[in-house]
């Protein structure tokens, strides 16, 4: 695996670099990087482990012509945001040829596609919540449950102590869950205000 040699070299490095030099190599190194999370987020839309294999290609291909167009700051970001659209889209035209062939059988399509939609709007409101939470909460948090490491593996690449990294954890989840409420609440003000 090619970018093994650069695992110490950060996704904003790699950018820099792409927008330096134009040298698609970089933004190759970033999309191995992601090839496992653009396969689950595939995966969790289209449930279907051959659309969710050719969706990453077709992913692949739209970052490699898309990415000069755009000014990335948060790779890892974008490239969700682009792999949902893409899931989105396929799903949508699915729905579409599914309503062609059964026009009384799409409740079961269009249902599981807002389901899908109501998801995204948690997933993002969740990550403008960890912007809010302290430094050292966050990447407690981020490296517990979205990177599964264990309180040891955290302790070691923080160089904060057990307990430290328990509390962090502890009132990261806590503070996320008191943001969360609070968002899905104006969220729900505003959309009743319409």
């Amino acid at each position: 695996m090619k970018s093994n040699r650069y695992e110490h070299i950060t996704d904003a490095d790699l950018l820099e670099l792409y927008y330096k030099d134009n040298n698609q190599e970089w933004i190759g190194i970033l999309l191995e990087r992601y090839t496992l999370l653009l396969l689950g987020v595939c995966m969790k839309y289209l449930k279907n482990e051959q659309e969710a294999k050719d969706s990453v290609q077709q992913i692949f291909l739209k970052v490699l012509m898309e990415v000069s167009k755009y000014r990335i700051q948060f790779f890892k970001s974008w490239l969700y945001m682009v792999a949902k659209n893409h899931c989105l889209m396929c799903l949508r035209d699915k729905g579409k040829k599914f309503q062609e062939l059964k026009e009384n059988d799409t409740a079961g399509t269009e249902d599981s596609y807002r389901e899908i939609v109501a998801q995204d709007s948690t997933l993002e409101l969740l990550e403008a919540a960890l912007q809010e939470i302290g430094p050292e909460q966050q990447r407690c948090v981020i490296l517990f449950y979205l990177k599964k490491n264990s309180y040891y593996q955290i302790a070691e690449k923080t160089g904060f102590s057990l307990m430290q990294v328990k509390s962090f954890i502890q009132n990261g989840k806590r503070n996320l869950r008191i943001i969360m409420e609070k968002k899905l609440k104006e969220k729900s003000q505003r959309s009743n205000e319409r």
